[in-house]
């Protein structure tokens, strides 16, 4: 599907604002054509949200696995959407998304506007954090956790909650890159085990091992 929007200048820098409305967001293409003061984009039909880390502190390797997930994703048609900054994994992945033309849109809260990625496809202002996670799973068929920090652990529970909830109809992956969720599977068996959380509940969340093990479950 495609949406026209009119441009207040020319070219792939500019700010863009569709005539009926798309209230509060500012969008940036690199990776579509312009003519004159239109601009023709295509809307991305299946998007995944991905949490990952901010951190700058973290192993490579696991920049390597992010990296490699979006761009898999990418090349299988999904669309991106995290939180669009230049920080850590995020920052690594918007790098990716951007060296392979792949769709990225990306949901900050304007307090962090310093942070922002210079060359996502999208960006989504928000006010706060709480509407910065609602807006980061909209219309997503999946969330996928990759190794990350006490962020990404929040948006996963939450959605895991709203999922039981039957208030979020996507899948929750975590990629679980040499055992890194392992405790967390571990937690969450112990809730099973004491009668917290029934064995249905924990199924629905996957765990899996490589970006390939998890693209190729969430495309089943």
């Amino acid at each position: 599907r495609y949406h026209r929007l009119y441009s207040e200048g020319r070219g792939s820098a500019q700010q863009f604002f569709y005539p009926g409305g798309f209230r509060g967001i500012e969008s940036w293409w690199y990776n579509t054509h312009c003519f004159d003061h239109v601009l023709i984009v295509r809307q991305m039909d299946k998007k995944i949200a991905v949490y990952c880390s901010a951190s700058s502190e973290i192993d490579p390797e696991f920049n390597k696995v992010a990296r490699g997930f979006v761009r898999a994703a990418s090349l299988r048609g999904y669309g991106i959407v995290t939180g669009g900054t230049i920080k850590g994994t995020m920052g690594e992945v918007s790098d990716e998304l951007h060296s392979c033309g792949g769709y990225h849109l990306g949901v900050i809260p304007h307090f962090m506007k310093q942070y922002v990625y210079p060359d996502l496809s999208e960006v989504i202002w928000t006010d706060t954090m709480a509407e910065r996670k609602a807006l980061l799973k909209k219309d997503t068929c999946a969330v996928v956790a990759l190794p990350g920090g006490i962020g990404t652990l929040d948006e996963v529970i939450e959605v895991f909650a709203l999922v039981h909830l039957k208030q979020y109809f996507g899948k929750i992956f975590l990629l679980n890159h040499e055992g890194f969720y392992e405790p967390l599977r571990q937690l969450l068996q112990h809730y099973v085990d004491t009668g917290m959380m029934t064995q249905e509940t924990m199924a629905k969340i996957t765990f899996a091992g490589t970006p390939d093990e998890t693209l190729n479950e969430l495309d089943k």
